[in-house]
């Protein structure tokens, strides 16, 4: 009895490791990952009037770099590039969004903005 249990349990912990080695290579479906998700591209923009950085908790493979670049980018006169692997964001802004609409963009995706820092191009 206790083998079979022991055989049970090694079986769900293999199944276990697996799926979480896939889940750090970007390979899992932590957020709806997996899939074909086509990383939009960064716009270039006529003039810059601020920089900002947002430092983002919660992005764990490609597929949450991606669903934030693309987010970022959808908003007019920004220009976004996601450094998932470092926890942030920097955003080039013809026009300001302001801060509150750069973290509700981040945060509606369910990843928490911890801090924004501007400074002048």
């Amino acid at each position: 009895m206790n083998l079979i249990l022991g055989i049970i349990l090694a079986c769900i912990l293999a199944l276990a490791v697996k799926g979480s080695i896939a889940h750090f290579k970007g390979e899992g479906s932590c957020c709806g990952g997996g899939g074909s998700d086509v990383k939009s591209k960064e716009k270039k923009l006529d003039s810059v009037t601020c920089i900002k950085t947002l430092r983002i908790e919660g992005m764990h493979c490609e597929h949450c770099y991606t669903r934030v670049h693309n987010a970022l980018n959808s908003l007019e006169g920004v220009s976004a590039k996601v450094y998932g692997k470092h926890g942030k964001a920097v955003v080039k802004c013809a026009l300001d969004p302001g801060d509150d609409m750069l973290r509700q963009t981040v945060e509606k995706l369910d990843y928490t903005v911890t801090s924004i820092e501007t400074r002048e191009p």
